[in-house]
């Protein structure tokens, strides 16, 4: 159900904030994602009101992630070191770890943002510089995930996939 109804949302209510137990409840089951060797290799920084918009701005070079805008909750997930184990596993079969469970992090964070009645939409487009800068980090930015409610007729709209045979 959950997978069904979570959608990128490209319209939000600017009006409407997103309540303290509803973040953290997204925060916690981020926090709660599976990594290698439990090691979480990244940081989330939530960002609200200008910081938020100012982030959303840093997402919008060449016209676009617009909407991002109106979002009223924008989380930056940077890169964090590897715990030893996962690092040693990293270099030795040459996966990328971190990046898998940045993946596995904002899966969980989209997935519990839609069990609490909120709108996600996961970002790759954005100015790292200017969004390290801005949030005091250290290590590259590697999603930013903007968060809040889907304007009401911001209707569902139907699933482009591949079949599960594929």
């Amino acid at each position: 159900e959950i997978a069904m109804n979570r959608q990128s949302c490209r319209r939000y209510d600017a009006e409407k904030p997103v309540e303290a137990e509803k973040l953290s409840a997204v925060l916690e089951a981020t926090r709660l994602a599976p990594s290698a060797c439990n090691g979480q290799p990244y940081h989330l920084t939530v960002c609200k009101g200008e910081k938020a918009k100012a982030v959303a701005e840093m997402t919008m070079g060449m016209g676009m992630n617009k909407f991002a805008a109106d979002a009223p909750v924008v989380i930056v997930i940077s890169e964090e070191n590897y715990v030893a184990s996962a690092a040693l596993g990293a270099k030795v079969k040459g996966n990328d770890y971190r990046s898998i469970d940045i993946g596995i992090a904002a899966a969980y964070l989209t997935a519990e943002a839609t069990a609490e009645g909120l709108s996600t939409c996961i970002l790759g487009w954005f100015d790292d510089g200017k969004i390290r800068e801005l949030c005091g980090l250290g290590k590259p930015v590697r999603l930013v995930v903007t968060l809040g409610y889907a304007k009401e007729d911001d209707t569902l709209r139907t699933k482009k996939r591949k079949e599960l045979s594929e």
